[in-house]
């Protein structure tokens, strides 16, 4: 590695942000929170305001946060993984040895100077491909068995395949193409199969299965259920299964699928919404121009956070306020609080986007890390959120800090003026409200309605959620991730941690098979897993 490879608790300015945060700028005082504050605490870029003066911090925090920055080259460790670098590795250890590019699914458009020639290459043409395939549809050259249009597309896929571009969806659904439908199917508990199953036309209906390695064993199984219930309604699955895989897995087969999509080994699921991942079921529901103006946006925040002053690189100074909550003043957890009803699912894939890639405890040289990593990501839409979990929030023993994400518009601008104000005017509202509030608290002499505030949030802003401003939002939150991985010194783009569980659901899964068959039990081989199926009342007495 050419980059600084020193851990957080070795640069330089750690010292000195660490006797900041012994006394942080309290937000509770009188007139702590000025105009001149929230005028000057500010970050713009591609649309987005981020607005911090709601932090617990001042200016020498925030040029401690700079030098923190520059100390641990995080920009140009992310130049580095835009170039092609094996970012994805662990010194002097096993470990995946690849590069990360979801960059350059979107870095389609500098095409004079891409980072990744042959990464963007690979990009374009597989949107080609798409492109074609939409064209198709949409001019009813490909249509089912009877002579119809395609209406509903269901997606089959689980972790990276299903969270990010199921958010997207949900997002951005009231841009959807008409009399089209998606669905997902990711839990192999059988009942999710079986609720989606129970509504759809068949015969109108795609199914896109996403698995890199085309062995995802949820993914599988619930591709069998589903071209089960194909086949015994008379449908032949190959003319309505689409496969979006790596190139010569299994599933790259066209004696089964009507079409292939390829992923590639360099994209990590839970950053590949802007691959093939998202891109074939976001272009049915939304159409192909509209998924390239997602592709606009996050490469535009792609560039933007390429900036080295964090006072106009969101992403980065996002990342570094982060840091600064959970290593220098102890708060363990993350609420991402999006005030539009349309990012419902925004926090989930956010959880499993950030927890995945940062929860690691050792560092790129393979030793214990010294300090916090990770944070605990969670979070619901407000106002929703605020008639069910902002008690603690405001009040509870535990400060959790926030960050908010609100619009200015609607996206259907279907709206009533109610007492003065529309409905979006009051989301907005509560969206300033709560951000103040949990800031400066409120004094009281009874105890029970006193609030201490001094609870650290942001807001982030933008004019409406568009496809463009969507692509946006998730590509600040993907650098925000990798700025900190590179801060913290970990590797951000692997999960072993999901491998130990898989390996032991194998194991239960060949005694059930035995169960079934009626075999004979040798309880002396994995003696814990018998026991823990005979507690679960799973082994039945003879």
């Amino acid at each position: 590695m050419t980059w600084n490879t020193t851990n957080l608790d070795e640069l330089p300015v750690y010292e000195k942000l660490v006797k900041l945060a012994r006394n942080p700028f309290d937000l509770a005082a009188p007139g702590a929170i000025s105009p001149e504050r929230i005028n000057g605490y500010k970050a713009s870029a591609v649309g987005f305001d981020l607005l911090f003066a709601t932090q617990r911090l001042d200016d020498a925090v925030i040029n401690g946060l700079q030098q923190l920055a520059d100390q641990s080259d995080a920009v140009e460790q992310f130049l580095e993984m835009k170039r092609g670098a094996v970012m994805n590795r662990i010194d002097g250890h096993a470990s995946e040895e690849r590069q990360v590019l979801h960059t350059a699914c979107r870095d389609i458009f500098n095409e004079s100077h891409p980072f990744h020639a042959g990464a963007t290459g690979q990009a374009k043409q597989q949107l080609e491909k798409l492109n074609v395939f939409l064209a198709e549809l949409v001019k009813g050259e490909l249509v089912n068995e009877q002579g119809n249009n395609f209406t509903d597309y269901v997606n089959i896929g689980i972790g990276g395949s299903d969270l990010g571009p199921r958010a997207i969806y949900h997002a951005l659904s009231a841009y959807s193409l008409k009399k089209r439908r998606v669905h997902f199917i990711s839990n192999v508990d059988p009942d999710d199969a079986a609720a989606v199953l129970e509504k759809l036309d068949l015969s109108r209906t795609l199914v896109g299965v996403v698995s890199k390695s085309g062995s995802t064993l949820e993914t599988l199984t619930n591709e069998e259920i589903v071209r089960a219930a194909y086949a015994e309604a008379g449908l032949n699955p190959k003319k309505h299964f689409v496969a979006i895989t790596g190139q010569a897995s299994p599933m790259d087969n066209p004696e089964r699928y009507l079409r292939s999509f390829y992923m590639f080994d360099y994209i990590g699921g839970r950053y590949s919404a802007t691959s093939m991942v998202g891109a074939v079921m976001l272009g049915f529901a939304l159409g192909y121009d509209a998924f390239i103006e997602i592709l606009r946006g996050a490469n535009d925040m792609d560039m933007a956070a390429e900036e080295r002053n964090i006072r106009r690189n969101p992403a980065l100074l996002l990342a570094l306020l982060g840091i600064w909550n959970h290593n220098f003043l102890g708060h363990e957890t993350l609420a991402i609080l999006p005030y539009s009803q349309a990012l419902l699912r925004f926090p989930a894939h956010l959880q499993q986007c950030d927890m995945e890639s940062n929860g690691k405890s050792v560092t790129r040289m393979g030793e214990k890390v010294s300090g916090f990593t990770g944070p605990i990501v969670w979070g619901e839409p407000g106002t929703n959120g605020q008639h069910a979990f902002y008690q603690l929030l405001h009040q509870g023993t535990t400060v959790v800090p926030a960050e908010f994400i609100g619009f200015r518009h609607s996206q259907y601008e279907d709206d009533l003026l109610l007492k003065g104000t529309t409905s979006q005017d009051k989301l907005v509202a509560n969206l300033l409200a709560q951000s103040l509030a949990l800031a400066t608290g409120k004094k009281n002499d009874n105890p029970n309605r006193s609030f201490s505030g001094n609870r650290p949030n942001t807001l982030l802003l933008s004019d409406k959620l568009t496809p463009y401003t969507m692509g946006a939002l998730l590509a600040l939150y993907e650098a925000k991730i990798a700025f900190q991985g590179f801060i913290w010194n970990i590797n951000s783009f692997d999960q072993e941690g999901v491998q130990l569980g898989k390996v032991l659901a194998n194991r239960f899964l060949a005694h059930l098979d035995v169960l079934r068959q009626a075999g004979d039990i040798d309880r002396e081989q994995h003696p814990e897993s018998w026991a823990m199926l005979e507690a679960a009342g799973f082994v039945k007495d003879n």
